[in-house]
């Protein structure tokens, strides 16, 4: 039911005084509301009036008496149209402090990120780099640093207005309105993290408005929306918004000029230094309990040779530093280095997954040492 609600919901708002609609105009108002005309099992939720012809009223919650009850702590109502009440709730609670991470290390950006959240200026930030390099980590903790409550929207094609603002929930035989993050986060004064903002459709203008860190109103109910003191965006994404040329990153849109121009500055994130990566692995190997830093030094020249490889478009792919914190994991069960980085690098192609392997038994001495004692064993 919850689609062809949408729609009555649209219709019922638009027009209270109309009940019956033809199916050409109920599959425009599904394409206006949910991308997407009405599957043909839908029709059947709702009367038939004439051939091609229907009464939504099937699926109009009527009023109901008031209850008599004592007197509690209650949420605003407001009737929106004459067959339907709505009721404001604040059901939604997404936000939280994040917690410190002790194997965090603070590196590129990462001073500026927590001097603007910090400021508690309207700031809007876009942060862009390759995959698995730090970014959103270092949004949680520079909030984590400054005590600020944050909340954090992961972006997917199918992200659209009622998933970011609110919309209409039906509990109980009432419509619901539920307040969603980004309305959550304006009141809260929070920090409002959109991750993997180059995901999303034409869908996500609908935070155009937001992104100038004036007041919105919330078109379904008419509710004014001010910002606390203290709210920011901060978006994160593969791309600049651009598309991917490379195909790396077939999901990336190409983001309206007029979206991107409200981001006040963008700062590009390459993956950390030599030096600052080593330090995060062995923050990682000293959390799983196993600490092996010469194999932590011959993993971030691995990696480093490969990026370098990259950017000379010798390689497709690279070996990120996510990518890495899964190999020192997985040598935490196994115990074995070659097996762990067979198994964190499977996912890429055979071609690419065995170059980078014997990228790596040129680093690693003791990896040929065994491969060739083995080769011993076998004659």
């Amino acid at each position: 039911m919850r689609k062809i609600e949408k729609v009555v919901d649209y219709l019922m708002s638009t027009n209270p005084e109309k009940k019956v609609y033809s199916r050409k105009e109920l599959n425009a108002a599904s394409e206006t509301v949910t991308g997407t005309g009405l599957a043909g099992a839908m029709f059947k939720m709702l009367n038939a009036v004439d051939r091609g012809t229907y009464d939504i009223t099937g699926v109009i919650v009527p009023l109901r008496a008031p209850k008599v009850q004592e007197e509690v702590p209650s949420v605003e109502k407001t009737i929106v149209r004459e067959v339907r009440k709505t009721v404001l709730v604040d059901a939604f609670v997404p936000s939280y402090i994040p917690q410190v991470d002790p194997n965090f290390v603070k590196w590129g950006a990462y001073k500026d990120v927590l001097k603007i959240i910090k400021s508690e200026f309207f700031y809007p930030i876009f942060v862009t780099g390759l995959s698995g390099n730090g970014k959103t980590m270092m949004v949680e903790q520079a909030a984590a640093n400054a005590k600020r409550e944050f909340i954090r929207v992961q972006i997917s094609p199918e992200t659209d207005q009622d998933d970011l603002i609110g919309g209409f929930r039906l509990v109980e035989g009432e419509t619901v309105f539920e307040k969603g993050p980004v309305v959550k986060a304006m009141e809260l004064g929070a920090i409002l993290l959109i991750d993997e903002i180059d995901r999303g459709s034409n869908k996500i203008m609908a935070l155009q408005g937001v992104l100038e860190g004036k007041p919105i109103v919330i078109k379904k109910t008419g509710e004014l929306i001010e910002p606390k003191p203290g709210f920011n965006v901060i978006a994160t994404a593969n791309t600049k918004g651009q598309g991917s040329e490379s195909g790396k990153f077939s999901a990336a849109t190409i983001i309206d000029e007029a979206f991107l121009e409200r981001f006040t500055i963008t700062i590009e994130q390459p993956f950390a230094p030599v030096v600052t990566e080593e330090k995060i692995l062995m923050n990682h190997m000293k959390a799983y309990g196993k600490v092996d830093s010469e194999f932590a030094k011959l993993l971030v020249s691995w990696a480093d040779g490969i990026r370098k490889t990259f950017y000379d478009d010798g390689v497709d792919d690279v070996i990120s530093t996510r990518r890495l914190g899964h190999i020192v994991q997985t040598y935490a069960i196994f115990e074995d280095r070659m097996k762990s980085i067979d198994l964190a690098i499977s996912r890429f192609d055979e071609d690419t997954k065995n170059t980078f392997k014997e990228l790596y038994t040129k680093f690693d001495a003791n990896v040929n040492a065994e491969q060739n004692e083995e080769i011993d064993h076998t004659i």
